[in-house]
């Protein structure tokens, strides 16, 4: 569904304010949950069957359109879902081209899965400039980044790749997980396709699934809704709902991280138990200069090496009080994840060996915590390192 552009609301209003609630008679402010699976056939909005369309559907479509200040957004059961939709639009042949440090999940979809339709990949590291002359070399059917990456948070230069991308009408697809529209948006630096896990910041509660993709382009979006449809990817109601209900304070949420997280990453980097941070805003982060200019924030996200062997690292993740070791991101509580092991897993030792996911590799998600109290629970267990 297209937002309204009639007007430009504040990112905080149009978050809150969601338009249509398919329920006019009842004067509801919040959406109601459509848990049907199928609907009377004729009826005025045009549903037949959920897994063609619902309510909940369309009404975050269009949040997350306004969002983004896109023509078309459409709604999946995860990030996962959503990586598969796009996936599913290539053929047999085709060469994706994608930055070489991505979701592990990511990874192992395009190598465990879609490799046995013969969709080849080529893994790149596009934060080197000669990565641009691959482009015109192989003439890739479409270029896959993140940005920050996950786990290492590199910067890519998303304007610089897709006007290169451009010249050859090459799609581009860019998951903004970790950054979501507040803080950075791909389709402003020509991106074809703006994609985000919404079981992250978007929700925010890590109660629900879900994954979105959005576009300007009017034929992506009609492969993106026969996907949802034809391959059984969409969202349930509920999920929709819970999102929904989430997003209403994404700026606040993200606003309280953003805070805490810019000032750990410079507490942890003076820690002698800590040898190296990463975090986008920090002023020794490789490309800071690049991530100012592209990104409204530095994120939520810290990654650090430990000056410690495995055992030593999952024993500092175990015992920390207030961040929790588990997969995911982006919820108001904090969390710690040993990529390693566990986002990463599916990698083989060299491929993590040449990224630099080890075993003294740990990624942050800061939450909404007190700045204070998450402070001492991580200077607390880093002593016990010293």
């Amino acid at each position: 569904m297209q937002p309204d552009m009639s007007f430009n609301p504040g990112i905080s209003t149009k978050v809150i304010h969601h338009g249509k609630t398919y329920a006019d008679n009842t004067g509801t402010v919040m959406p109601p949950i459509f848990p049907s699976s199928t609907f009377s056939h004729g009826n005025p909005e045009g549903f037949d069957y959920t897994r063609s369309g619902n309510p909940n559907f369309r009404i975050l479509e269009s949040i997350l359109a306004s969002l983004e200040e896109c023509k078309y957004s459409t709604v999946f059961a995860s990030g996962v879902s959503a990586i598969t939709a796009i996936a599913s639009s290539l053929k047999s042949g085709d060469l994706v081209l994608c930055e070489e440090n991505l979701y592990g999940c990511t990874v192992r979809l395009f190598e465990q899965v879609f490799s046995k339709f013969r969709l080849q990949t080529k893994w790149l590291d596009f934060s080197r400039t000669d990565s641009l002359k691959l482009i015109d070399e192989l003439k890739p059917s479409m270029i896959w980044l993140e940005s920050p990456t996950n786990p290492l948070l590199k910067i890519i230069d998303l304007k610089k790749i897709c006007n290169k991308a451009k010249e050859s009408q090459t799609p581009v697809v860019v998951d903004n997980t970790f950054s979501t529209a507040i803080l950075q948006r791909p389709l402003d630096f020509g991106a074809t396709l703006s994609l985000t896990s919404t079981t992250k910041y978007i929700n925010g509660h890590s109660d629900a699934l879900g994954g979105a993709v959005c576009t300007q382009d009017l034929e992506w979006e009609d492969q993106m809704k026969f996907a949802q449809k034809a391959l059984g990817l969409q969202p349930s109601p509920f999920d929709c709902w819970l999102i929904t209900r989430g997003i209403k304070t994404l700026p606040l949420r993200l606003s309280k991280q953003v805070e805490n997280a810019f000032a750990l990453a410079n507490a942890l980097g003076a820690h002698p138990s800590v040898e190296w941070v990463r975090y986008p805003f920090k002023s020794d982060h490789p490309q800071y200069e690049l991530a100012k200019s592209q990104m409204k924030s530095g994120g939520a996200i810290i990654t650090i090496r430990l000056k410690a062997d495995q055992k030593q690292t999952y024993s500092f993740c175990k015992n920390l009080r207030y961040f929790t070791m588990a997969e995911s991101l982006g919820g108001v509580e904090s969390l710690i994840c040993h990529p390693a092991t566990m986002t990463h897993a599916s990698l083989n030792i060299e491929t993590k060996k040449k990224l630099g996911i080890d075993e003294s590799l740990v990624r942050l998600s800061i939450g909404c915590e007190d700045f204070s109290d998450l402070k001492e629970d991580l200077n607390q267990q880093l002593s016990q390192l010293m």
